[in-house]
This record gives C-alpha cells, sequence and structure tokens, in this order.
C-alpha cells in the first residue's frame, strides 16, 4: 500500500504492480494491466454490471430479507456480466476468421513453394501409413503360418518322445519371440 502526500491510498494486488508505480510507469501503456485492456477496448469498460461490484463503505443495519434479496441478484448479476463479456469478445472476434484467412491466402499466393512442400509432406506421410499397412498384413500372415506349424507340431510331438519334444518347444518359443520382437522393431 502506498498513500500519497494528498492522502489517497494505492493498493496493489503484486509487488510487480508496485515496482512499476514507483517507477512512475503508465498502466495504460503496459499491456498486462487491466487499465491497458480497458483502455484498448479488450474489455468491458462502461457497463451497469461492472458499478455493482464497486465498493460502498455505507454501513446498513443488518436485515434478513435484505441479504437473502441480495445475494440473489448478486447471482444474477454476475451471470448478466458474464454473457455481455461472453458477446463482448464475440463481437470483438468476429472477423478474425476471414482476416486470417485473407492473410494465409496471401501468404500462399506470395509463396506458391509452400504449396509444393506440403504436397511432399503428404506423399510421404501416404508412403508411410501404406508401409504400416504391408507390415501389419505381413505380421498377420506370419501368424496364421506360425498357428498352422504349430497345430503341424503338436501332430508330430506324439510320435516323438516327451524330452525331445519339450527342448524343441522351449526353441521354438525362444524364435518366435525373437521374429516377433524384430518385427515390432522394424514397424515401429
Amino acid at each position: 500500500m502506498f498513500v500519497r502526500n494528498d492522502a489517497k491510498e494505492f493498493r496493489f494486488c503484486r509487488s510487480k504492480c508496485h515496482k512499476a508505480f514507483k517507477q512512475r510507469r503508465n498502466p495504460r501503456k503496459l499491456r498486462w494491466t487491466k487499465a491497458f485492456r480497458k483502455a484498448a477496448g479488450k474489455e468491458l469498460a462502461v457497463d451497469s454490471t461492472l458499478t455493482f461490484a464497486a465498493r460502498r463503505n455505507v454501513p446498513v443495519r443488518y436485515n434478513r430479507d435484505l441479504v437473502a434479496t441480495t445475494l440473489k441478484a448478486m447471482a444474477r448479476v454476475e451471470e448478466i456480466r458474464q454473457k455481455r463479456e461472453r458477446a463482448f469478445y464475440k463481437n470483438r472476434m468476429k472477423g478474425n476468421k476471414d482476416r486470417q484467412l485473407a492473410l494465409d491466402k496471401k501468404l500462399v499466393e506470395s509463396n506458391p513453394e509452400l504449396l509444393r512442400m506440403r504436397d511432399v509432406e503428404l506423399s510421404k506421410q501416404a508412403a508411410r501409413e501404406e508401409a504400416r499397412a504391408q507390415r501389419a498384413e505381413q505380421v498377420e500372415q506370419e501368424e496364421d503360418s506360425e498357428i498352422d506349424m504349430e497345430s503341424d507340431e503338436d501332430e508330430e510331438m506324439d510320435v516323438e518322445s516327451e524330452s525331445e519334444s519339450e527342448e524343441e518347444q522351449v526353441k521354438q518359443k525362444i524364435l518366435l519371440k525373437n521374429k516377433k520382437r524384430s518385427q515390432k522393431r522394424t514397424v515401429l
């Protein structure tokens, strides 16, 4: 808080504001201040709902009905203020899409090589997607062939001795795991 010689009090929300005040900076020129936003038309400056938020230093005797109606009125005023702010923002941002589209068209007209670069990027992306799809098909085919091989192996196991079949199973599982790992690495 700062008190000037004419007894005017200045309260600051944070030290940043206090330091700017001591350096005699004009708050309407600092882009981050409320004063700038209101002066530049970024926020509502004159609205009847803003006067309700102002402090009143007039003491009023407590009355339960008065408090209840005041609370209802405060909620309603807040709703109205939010609606007006949304409308103000929409109105302020109304022409931005058209302006941005015009700027984009101008950029494309002045730099046609950007479109060629984009075409190259899209073709590369399509090639990558096709390669991924082919890899996925290969993996599915290999899994199907592995399942067929496993069913053939099951029939052979009945004929062979149990100890030899267990050793072969372990070896084949290891080989299959290694194949799947290498395929996953190539896909990624």
